[in-house]
Protein backbone atom coordinates (compact mmCIF):
# COMPACT_ATOMS: atom_id res chain seq x y z
CA UNK A 1 0.00 0.00 0.00
CA UNK A 2 1.45 3.02 -0.86
CA UNK A 3 1.38 5.66 1.88
CA UNK A 4 1.77 9.26 1.51
CA UNK A 5 4.82 11.28 2.96
CA UNK A 6 4.40 14.70 3.68
CA UNK A 7 8.07 15.23 3.26
CA UNK A 8 8.51 13.42 0.12
CA UNK A 9 4.94 14.63 -1.17
CA UNK A 10 4.21 18.12 -0.25
CA UNK A 11 1.67 19.37 0.78
CA UNK A 12 -2.26 20.72 0.15
CA UNK A 13 -2.45 24.41 1.24
CA UNK A 14 -5.21 26.46 0.57
CA UNK A 15 -6.47 24.23 -2.08
CA UNK A 16 -3.09 24.01 -4.01
CA UNK A 17 -0.64 21.12 -4.04
CA UNK A 18 2.96 21.96 -3.34
CA UNK A 19 5.87 20.16 -3.93
CA UNK A 20 9.65 20.45 -3.03
CA UNK A 21 11.83 19.38 -5.73
CA UNK A 22 16.07 19.85 -6.02
CA UNK A 23 17.73 20.15 -9.53
CA UNK A 24 20.42 17.18 -9.35
CA UNK A 25 22.99 17.40 -12.23
CA UNK A 26 20.53 14.61 -14.34
CA UNK A 27 18.09 17.07 -14.48
CA UNK A 28 20.68 19.48 -16.54
CA UNK A 29 21.91 19.87 -20.11
CA UNK A 30 25.33 20.59 -21.61
CA UNK A 31 24.84 24.61 -20.57
CA UNK A 32 24.11 23.36 -16.98
CA UNK A 33 20.52 24.91 -17.35
CA UNK A 34 17.33 22.58 -16.36
CA UNK A 35 16.87 20.15 -19.78
CA UNK A 36 12.99 21.61 -20.31
CA UNK A 37 11.60 17.87 -20.34
CA UNK A 38 12.67 17.84 -16.32
CA UNK A 39 9.98 20.29 -16.02
CA UNK A 40 8.08 18.05 -17.13
CA UNK A 41 9.09 15.26 -14.75
CA UNK A 42 8.76 17.86 -11.74
CA UNK A 43 5.12 18.59 -12.97
CA UNK A 44 4.59 15.22 -13.17
CA UNK A 45 5.36 14.50 -9.43
CA UNK A 46 2.95 17.10 -8.39
CA UNK A 47 -0.03 15.69 -10.11
CA UNK A 48 0.78 12.31 -8.35
CA UNK A 49 1.75 13.55 -5.30
CA UNK A 50 -1.57 15.77 -5.39
CA UNK A 51 -3.99 13.10 -5.99
CA UNK A 52 -2.13 11.25 -3.57
CA UNK A 53 -2.81 13.70 -0.78
CA UNK A 54 -6.49 13.92 -1.91
CA UNK A 55 -6.40 9.98 -1.03
CA UNK A 56 -6.74 8.97 -4.77
CA UNK A 57 -3.70 6.34 -4.34
CA UNK A 58 -5.53 4.48 -1.30
CA UNK A 59 -5.86 0.74 -2.46
CA UNK A 60 -9.96 0.52 -1.45
CA UNK A 61 -10.19 3.43 -3.94
CA UNK A 62 -8.49 2.29 -6.56
CA UNK A 63 -9.90 -1.31 -6.68
CA UNK A 64 -13.31 0.54 -6.87
CA UNK A 65 -12.57 2.29 -9.47
CA UNK A 66 -10.92 -1.02 -10.99
CA UNK A 67 -14.20 -2.66 -10.96
CA UNK A 68 -15.85 -0.04 -12.86
CA UNK A 69 -13.61 0.69 -15.08
CA UNK A 70 -10.52 -1.81 -15.53
CA UNK A 71 -7.16 -1.12 -16.57
CA UNK A 72 -7.88 2.75 -15.84
CA UNK A 73 -4.92 5.09 -16.13
CA UNK A 74 -4.91 8.82 -16.47
CA UNK A 75 -2.80 10.12 -19.41
CA UNK A 76 -1.90 13.73 -20.37
CA UNK A 77 -4.16 14.30 -23.39
CA UNK A 78 -3.09 18.30 -23.82
CA UNK A 79 -0.47 20.52 -22.17
CA UNK A 80 0.01 24.31 -22.98
CA UNK A 81 3.59 25.35 -21.58
CA UNK A 82 5.13 28.52 -21.09
CA UNK A 83 9.62 28.77 -19.98
CA UNK A 84 10.02 32.11 -18.52
CA UNK A 85 13.57 31.75 -16.86
CA UNK A 86 15.81 28.67 -16.17
CA UNK A 87 16.10 26.75 -13.11
CA UNK A 88 20.44 25.60 -12.61
CA UNK A 89 21.89 22.47 -10.63
CA UNK A 90 21.11 22.65 -6.40
CA UNK A 91 18.25 24.99 -7.33
CA UNK A 92 15.11 24.45 -4.78
CA UNK A 93 11.82 24.66 -6.82
CA UNK A 94 8.33 24.70 -5.68
CA UNK A 95 6.07 22.93 -8.32
CA UNK A 96 2.50 24.26 -7.58
CA UNK A 97 -0.52 22.20 -8.29
CA UNK A 98 -3.40 23.70 -8.38
CA UNK A 99 -7.03 21.68 -9.80
CA UNK A 100 -9.40 24.18 -11.94
CA UNK A 101 -12.05 21.56 -13.27
CA UNK A 102 -12.65 17.81 -12.87
CA UNK A 103 -15.06 17.14 -15.75
CA UNK A 104 -16.57 14.31 -16.89
CA UNK A 105 -13.10 12.49 -18.62
CA UNK A 106 -10.72 14.76 -17.96
CA UNK A 107 -9.41 16.77 -15.13
CA UNK A 108 -7.75 20.31 -15.66
CA UNK A 109 -4.72 21.76 -13.67
CA UNK A 110 -2.61 24.96 -13.50
CA UNK A 111 1.14 23.92 -12.71
CA UNK A 112 3.89 26.97 -12.22
CA UNK A 113 7.68 25.79 -10.82
CA UNK A 114 8.80 28.57 -8.98
CA UNK A 115 12.07 29.40 -7.54
CA UNK A 116 12.14 31.63 -4.36
CA UNK A 117 8.27 32.59 -5.33
CA UNK A 118 9.14 33.51 -8.88
CA UNK A 119 7.62 31.68 -11.61
CA UNK A 120 10.02 30.21 -13.74
CA UNK A 121 7.49 27.31 -15.62
CA UNK A 122 4.67 27.64 -15.78
CA UNK A 123 1.47 25.45 -17.58
CA UNK A 124 -1.75 24.06 -18.06
CA UNK A 125 -2.75 20.35 -17.98
CA UNK A 126 -5.56 18.28 -19.34
CA UNK A 127 -5.64 15.20 -18.03
CA UNK A 128 -7.80 12.53 -19.56
CA UNK A 129 -9.02 9.12 -17.91
CA UNK A 130 -9.11 5.84 -19.98
CA UNK A 131 -9.92 2.44 -19.57
CA UNK A 132 -9.97 -0.29 -22.84
CA UNK A 133 -7.51 2.84 -24.62
CA UNK A 134 -10.71 5.24 -24.76
CA UNK A 135 -11.25 7.81 -22.70
CA UNK A 136 -13.98 7.03 -20.10
CA UNK A 137 -15.67 9.09 -17.54
CA UNK A 138 -13.76 9.38 -14.02
CA UNK A 139 -15.68 7.02 -11.77
CA UNK A 140 -18.00 8.66 -8.96
CA UNK A 141 -15.57 7.39 -6.25
CA UNK A 142 -12.65 8.96 -7.99
CA UNK A 143 -14.24 12.30 -8.88
CA UNK A 144 -15.48 12.81 -5.54
CA UNK A 145 -11.85 12.56 -4.46
CA UNK A 146 -10.71 14.79 -6.64
CA UNK A 147 -12.77 17.27 -5.89
CA UNK A 148 -12.88 17.13 -2.40
CA UNK A 149 -8.98 17.63 -2.51
CA UNK A 150 -9.76 21.01 -4.51
CA UNK A 151 -11.60 22.75 -1.18
CA UNK A 152 -10.26 20.86 1.69
CA UNK A 153 -6.48 19.89 2.98
CA UNK A 154 -6.51 16.09 3.94
CA UNK A 155 -4.46 15.14 7.11
CA UNK A 156 -2.08 12.42 6.83
CA UNK A 157 -1.88 10.01 9.73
Amino acid sequence: MAIATPALDGEIRDGRHLQPVRVYYEDTDFSGVVYHASYLRFMERGRTNHLRLVGADQRALFEEVAKEAPGFAFVVRAMQIDFRKPARMDDVLEVVTTPVEVKGASIVLHQRVNRDGETLVEATVQVAFVSGGRARPIPKALRLAMESGRIQQRTIT
